[in-house]
């Protein structure tokens, strides 16, 4: 469900930017940290229609990147874009980079496959395959040979999910069908299944919109959690949400890039006016 913009949106997310947050921690203050992925000059089309525009933007080492703006703004399809579901849409036409620690993911030379075990995905609603809590884990690395012995299996499944803060709640049951745990735990076991193939990003389009608060403070703590180990990029329509678990943060507006920086400085000092009303609740 899309969180209604209002000037209480905006306040509560002010808030949460200036309650216990270093103001050391902007770009405009230290030196960025290394990028990760980078986009450059890129541009999507649907058949003739045009959703992107022009997008630059770099996605930082063990940092969250949070993707924020109104509805049908071209958010979503960058996310896309950085492990190529783009691919399955007919009719997607692109032009531009985008680049994996200097590789450029759409050259021709690149194992599609393969480039979707460096750049995980979590999507909106959770999606556990009709397996066992264990299959559902273990699929994957079986699948492109990183566990081969059930003793290997057996250590990834119970690491995949400790590292999902999901192992203490399912380790007597991992016989069970996925798709019967809560809806909380289903997003952490598809969190679980993403990083069992050892990504070095992971991607999520409002990875908490379907959930309960309970679940959602769960899985931002999780987040909070990966981003040591993990370079993430996150979709969410949530602002509080944003300003809780992403350092940095870009702003879409019909399928440009409005403005990007540290999100302390985003949401209390922006330079661009569409910025200043958005997060204002003047529209979106």
């Amino acid at each position: 469900m899309e969180t209604e913009l209002t000037n209480d949106t905006a306040t509560e997310a002010r808030q949460t930017m200036t309650q216990g947050v270093d103001n050391d921690n902007g770009p405009s203050q230290k030196e960025r940290p290394e990028v990760r992925m980078r986009a450059r000059d890129l541009n999507l089309w649907y058949g003739n229609t045009q959703a992107l525009h022009d997008i630059n933007l770099d996605m930082y080492s063990r940092e969250v990147t949070a993707l924020i703006g109104p509805s049908g703004c071209g958010k979503s399809t960058f996310l896309r874009c950085l492990n190529r579901m783009n691919d399955l849409i007919p009719e997607v036409r692109l032009e531009g980079r985008v680049e994996l620690d200097g590789e450029d993911i759409y050259d021709h030379s690149v194992d599609v496959v393969q480039l979707r075990t460096h750049v995980g995905m979590v999507f909106q609603k959770p999606n556990p395959f009709p397996k066992s809590i264990y299959e559902n884990i273990a699929y994957a690395p079986r699948l492109h040979g990183t566990g081969t012995s059930r003793a290997e299996l057996d250590a990834l499944v119970e690491s995949s999910l400790k590292r999902a803060g999901l192992w203490n709640e399912v380790a007597d049951r991992l016989d069970t069908p996925g798709t019967e745990l809560s809806g909380g735990q289903q997003q952490r076991l598809c969190i679980a299944r993403a990083i069992a193939v050892n990504p070095e990003v992971i991607l999520m389009d409002e990875p908490a919109s379907a959930l309960d608060p309970l679940a959602t403070a769960t899985v931002e703590e999780l987040i909070h959690e990966l981003k040591d180990n993990y370079t993430i990029v996150i979709v969410t329509h949530n602002l509080q949400q944003a300003a809780r678990v992403a350092g940095y943060t870009a702003f879409f507006h019909m399928g440009k890039i409005v403005e990007f920086s540290d999100t302390d400085t985003l949401f209390t000092n922006p330079t661009e006016q569409r910025t200043e009303d958005y997060i204002t609740g003047r529209f979106g």
